[in-house]
């Protein structure tokens, strides 16, 4: 499928249908908008490469979800609004920060494996040198450089990919949480959930679904986290549901 531009160049991706995009598809850290090719057929969508994946340019300067949401809002002005919003893991963060920004272009959210809040228990502290490395960069007797290799040895997988801007956008945007944009936010909220998903446990959507207005989860048996490839249907019905809803 070709890719289109949008927003003057800074944003790359695929069109589905001939009509103006009644569906938006932002896709997780790491991935492009082919992730969403399975469900998107025979709608009017577009699915895009959000800043800094795919063949969209990263952006001029590290920020948070709600600086990607500023980075996207121009795509809704080109859509058939209001719009259904499906996003993916770091996808849904953006999408919850459009539907608080923009809320009457945005008739509806379809979520899926998206860490909208701080696990119920989090994981365990960081390695004991990797803690060290740090209180001692931060008395001076170690450079950035020791720090970084420190970094790389032990950070995630996804860390350990990104460089850069791109790299500072992770550290920033793992630290957050959805508590204010879940409230606020009052178009009709589909979550639909691998029960195998070790990223966005489950137990993350469960809370979530208590904080929002109208909010339907959905849980799919022997999913991982990965739903727009491995359980594209069920992401479609939902998607159908919300769209359906909008006519």
């Amino acid at each position: 499928m070709a890719l289109s531009s949008f927003v003057d160049g800074s944003l790359f991706g695929a069109r589905f249908g001939t009509d103006p995009a009644r569906v938006v598809a932002l896709h997780g850290w790491g991935r492009d908008h082919k992730d969403f090719e399975a469900c998107l057929q025979g709608l009017n969508a577009i699915s895009i490469d959000l800043p800094g994946f795919g063949v969209s340019p990263p952006p001029a300067q590290a920020g948070g979800a709600a600086m990607y949401a500023d980075l996207v809002s121009p795509i809704l002005d080109i859509c058939n609004t209001p719009v259904v919003l499906v996003g993916h893991s770091f996808g849904g963060r953006v999408a919850v920060h459009l539907a608080e920004q923009r809320p009457a272009a945005v008739g509806g959210l379809v979520l899926t494996g998206v860490p909208l809040l701080h696990r119920a228990h989090r994981r365990g502290r960081p390695a004991l040198r990797y803690q060290l490395g740090r209180l001692m960069h931060r008395w001076g007797l170690v450079n950035d450089t020791f720090l970084e290799g420190l970094r790389d040895k032990y950070g995630s997988a996804d860390y350990r990919a990104a460089s850069g801007v791109m790299r500072d956008i992770l550290v920033k945007v793992v630290n957050e949480s959805y508590e204010k944009q879940l409230r606020s936010i009052s178009a009709p909220v589909d979550l639909v959930w691998g029960d195998g998903d070790d990223a966005a446990p489950p137990e993350i959507a469960t809370r979530a679904e208590a904080l929002l207005a109208d909010a339907r989860m959905t849980l799919l048996g022997g999913t991982d986290h990965f739903v727009p490839s491995a359980a594209p249907a069920a992401l479609r019905e939902a998607i159908d549901r919300r769209v359906g809803a909008l006519q």
